[in-house]
């Protein structure tokens, strides 16, 4: 249990078509100090860019609500810092060995005329769903 992330994230960033060095900010949630490191050294994240406030252990959050903490923590750092820091991930371990992550772009650094990254294929369907839609 707890590494998960170390999993989740490249995944996530794959398919977006990015590499993990076009990521600008990273939220990795802590359910241990042991956890959270070994994430961190496994993928090479650079620790400037890496739960720059402090993660749970430092801010805390209530049971539950840990995507959504991650979320607004993320999304308001990246504001915070200025449109230098576009995109951010969001990761965290579930039970059992699990993990999630997503992938953030700030919505204010994106110009009317085109995305920076095109996504040729969507491959997020389960291979169960039609594949027509």
């Amino acid at each position: 249990m707890g590494i998960g992330p170390a999993v989740a994230i490249p995944a996530a960033i794959k398919s977006t078509g990015m590499e993990l060095d076009d990521i600008d900010l990273f939220e990795i949630n802590e359910a241990f100090a042991s956890q959270f490191v070994y994430c961190r050294k496994k993928l090479e994240i650079d620790p400037a860019k890496v739960n720059v406030n402090g993660g749970v252990m430092a801010i805390g959050h209530p049971l539950g609500v840990t995507g959504a903490r991650c979320v607004t923590t993320l999304l308001h750092e990246m504001k915070r810092q200025g449109k230098d820091y576009r995109f951010g991930v969001i990761s965290m371990c579930i039970g059992t060995g699990m993990g999630a992550a997503a992938v953030l772009e700030r919505g204010d650094c994106v110009d009317d005329l085109c995305n920076a990254w095109k996504i040729e294929t969507n491959n997020f369907l389960s291979k169960d769903a039609p594949q027509n839609t």
